[in-house]
């Protein structure tokens, strides 16, 4: 059952930038890939023609993704490479993809039993510097913390103006039934998950996920935790990674989790965490699950994007994005160097998406 709509603040800056975000994850795809090779990863790389799209008119929209800066670009279909555009070893901040990072690994550790998705904050001994949480804050369950349904607006780190702005008041709203982008949610759930598992969140990640499925640039030194303690004791886990990294991990999520035939994030998690649960934006057709956007099919999003298929995805900053749409058997990644001052491209990624799906050969 859809829950109760609230307009998304963060990482989304309007409905162009709804939608442009989304097209970053396939913007930038340029000249002929190489020939057909594997890497020690196992992934493949093929021509654009052998994925039906049209090499002549992907340089047309590779000239104009130079033009906006665009850092790094992978797109894959089939679990094949036909598009690798720029430095794709090189590791960048990933923002908010974090989160369907960690939503893997509570899968992984939910499948044994480590985790309990009706625990109670409560139950959990978890709560806050003063203002502390209610007692009815403390009622929030750990599925409604993975909606971002917990109805606990508290301060969080890492939250950026607008997030803070947006944050409805305190008690204004009972667990699991209003839906609000929530930095308080994200970090919590990292605590929870290192104090129901009792492992460190970069240390499982690499463990259970980076190494099983032949990540090449992933380094336990690339991650932190950051605090802001003067609003929360809650930490931001900040991952950094390559483009080609990430294209892995979408990847996996588009196989349901399988990995050359060993099952690391559980199917029956792959299909619960990218089911949607509230509504991001009722226009657009964008919902939300365990931290991951869900496009609905036949919606404005998805005829724009997906082909009018259903797909999910995640920004970062609203720039970075890592989206699958599994109809299509396509994976898109889009990174763009957001380590100091840059200039949002803006509605360019509309004109670059709409160039990138008219070179498709097979409509």
């Amino acid at each position: 059952m859809m829950l109760s709509k609230q307009k998304r603040v963060y990482p989304f800056k309007g409905a162009v930038v709804l939608v442009g975000s989304l097209c970053f994850a396939i913007l930038s795809i340029g000249a002929k890939a190489p020939d057909v090779q594997k890497t020690p990863a196992g992934l493949e790389y093929v021509a654009p023609e052998d994925a039906g799209w049209s090499s002549q008119k992907l340089n047309e929209a590779k000239a104009f993704a130079e033009k906006i800066n665009s850092a790094a670009v992978m797109v894959l279909w089939d679990g094949k490479v036909f598009v690798s555009w720029g430095d794709v070893a090189k590791k960048y901040k990933l923002h908010s993809i974090r989160k369907p990072l960690l939503s893997a690994l509570y899968g992984i550790y939910w499948s044994r039993g480590k985790i309990n998705l009706d625990a109670t904050l409560e139950e959990l001994g978890i709560d806050d510097i003063p203002p502390s949480l209610t007692k009815e804050e403390k009622m929030a369950t750990v599925t409604d913390l993975l909606k971002s349904c917990s109805g606990v607006y508290h301060e969080a780190a890492g939250e950026t103006t607008g997030m803070a702005e947006g944050r409805p008041q305190r008690g204004s709203h009972p667990h699991g039934a209003y839906w609000y982008y929530n930095n308080w949610d994200f970090n919590a759930l990292g605590t929870i998950f290192e104090k129901m598992t009792g492992a460190k969140i970069f240390e499982a990640f690499k463990k259970e996920i980076a190494d099983p499925i032949g990540m090449e640039d992933f380094s336990l030194d690339d991650c932190q935790y950051y605090y802001e303690k003067e609003k929360s004791e809650h930490p931001v886990y900040l991952f950094r990674m390559s483009a080609r990294d990430l294209a892995r991990f979408g990847l996996l999520y588009m196989r349901k989790g399988n990995w050359n035939g060993r099952q690391i994030v559980p199917e029956e998690w792959v299909e619960k965490s990218t089911k949607a649960y509230s509504v991001v934006s009722d226009k657009m057709g964008v919902g939300y699950g365990y931290m991951w956007n869900i496009v609905q099919p036949g919606s404005a999003f998805s005829n724009m994007i997906f082909s009018g298929k259903g797909g999910f995805y995640h920004t970062g900053l609203g720039i970075h994005v890592l989206s699958v749409i599994p109809d299509l058997r396509s994976v898109y990644i889009y990174r763009y160097d957001t380590d100091g001052e840059f200039k949002d491209p803006g509605e360019a990624t509309i004109q670059l998406v709409s160039m990138i799906m008219n070179a498709r050969l097979a409509k």
